[in-house]
């Protein structure tokens, strides 16, 4: 297993977007959380949700890639960027869930 960081960031003004596919994207995620180390919404200045991070822990960049194209997020084109960066952690630990 390998664990990666999964960034992503929502589109300016895309929060009534985000709201519409909550529901199905929260449920998503409850299903894959097997895979999941971490995952949450990232904040603006404001305090509102501006984006999304997750850690993972699988087979490869593939699986993570696999799993972003499926997100009902991703579907309903709510994120202007993503990124996915494989992580070492050296420092703490994330238990699973």
């Amino acid at each position: 297993m390998a664990t990666f960081v999964l960034t992503c960031l929502d589109y300016p003004n895309h929060l009534e977007r985000r709201m519409g596919a909550r529901d199905a994207h929260l449920a998503y995620v409850a299903a894959n959380k097997d895979k999941l180390k971490l995952a949450g919404p990232m904040l603006d200045d404001a305090g509102a949700m501006a984006g999304s991070i997750f850690i993972l822990d699988v087979a490869g960049k593939a699986e993570v890639e696999a799993f972003n194209k499926a997100d009902p997020y991703t579907l309903a084109g709510v994120f202007e960027t993503v990124t996915i960066k494989g992580v070492r952690i050296t420092v703490g630990v994330l238990a699973q869930p």
